[in-house]
This record gives structure tokens, sequence and C-alpha cells, in this order.
């Protein structure tokens, strides 16, 4: 049986609530009782390093990857199964995404906004049948879901982008989710 990877986007810094914190820890937790590897971009920092501890501790496989240009500013965690340094974020991003099975997007930042955008309009272009999660932890990606409501709206885009996205609000619902999507 082949091993069904997950590839998370998330913040290199923690956020403002500790709910945040709280749910990527309780996803690396949840991948690796699922038998799924996390992939992540290999830092030891933020909502990456608290997903990353929490697979490893609970015995989960690792897959991390990180420009080189990065390696300082997010802690490279060089203890992952599977540790990658890519030449840029471009490479990074690829790599993520051609070593997963789905996507599920914690809060981040402008970095986890450009990683999202980018798997959705692969997705929009037929480029790939991955499922997209937004876990909207404290209603965190509110903003987001009504932005591509307005893109919808205002006939930027077909509503079947919405589709191509599904928005959970807690663990329960992504794990779910996810098992539907991985079986």
């Amino acid at each position: 049986m082949v091993m069904r990877s997950v590839c998370v986007f998330c913040g290199s810094r923690s956020g403002a609530r500790p709910a945040y914190t709280t749910a990527a820890t309780d996803l690396g937790r949840m991948l690796a009782d699922q038998g799924w590897r996390l992939v992540y971009g290999a830092g030891d920092v933020g909502l990456m390093g608290a997903t990353a501890r929490a697979a490893q501790q609970a015995g989960g496989q690792t897959f991390g990857v990180i420009p080189a240009h990065l390696m300082h500013r997010e802690v490279g965690k060089r203890d992952l199964s599977h540790f990658v340094v890519t030449e840029n974020m471009h490479e990074r991003k690829k790599v993520m995404f051609m070593n997963s099975d789905a996507i599920v997007v914690l809060p981040g930042g402008a970095g986890s906004l450009d990683e999202f955008f980018e798997v959705l309009t692969w997705r929009q272009l037929g480029l790939h049948q991955k499922p997209i999660f937004l876990l909207n932890t404290e209603g965190y990606w509110q903003p987001l879901t009504g932005l591509i409501d307005h893109v919808i709206a205002e006939e930027f885009a077909d509503d079947s982008l919405r589709d191509f996205i599904r928005t959970v609000d807690d663990l329960q619902e992504l794990s779910s989710a996810l098992r539907a999507a991985l079986s």
C-alpha cells in the first residue's frame, strides 16, 4: 500500500491566537495517526514547526522542502524523514506539490496565500485534481472566501472556482474529508 501524503501550507509565525498553534499541533498528530506523511516547508518555526514536531512525536513521516535562502530564517528542520533544499521558492512549491495527494492550508501570511493561489490556479486550469482544504480556525479564512465570492460575482471566475476549495471549521471535519478524498 502506497503511503498518502498531505501538503500543509501554513505560517512561519504562530499568529495572534493560541488556537492556530493548537490546530497545527493537532493536525500534525492527526496526520501521523492516520498514517499519512506530512509534506511541508521544512521550517522549525511558527505553525510549520508546530505541525512537524507534532507529527514526529506521534511517529509520523515528514517530508520538508526549503529553499537555501530560508534555511536560517525559517530554521530548516534537518531531523525530518526527508529533507530537501531547493534553489528557490518556485522549486519549493513544485516539489511540495508533486509529493502530495491533498493540500491543507492553515492560517498564514503572504507566503501561504501565494502557495494557496498557485495550487488553486493550477486546479482551475485543469493541471491537477488534488483536493484543497482551508482549515478555517476561528474564522481565519472568512475574508479569503469572501474575496473568492467577490471574484466570482464580478465575473473574473466561474462558479466552479468555489468547488475547488473545501473550507472546514475544525480538525474532525478535516480528518473526515481527507479520509474520503484519500481513500
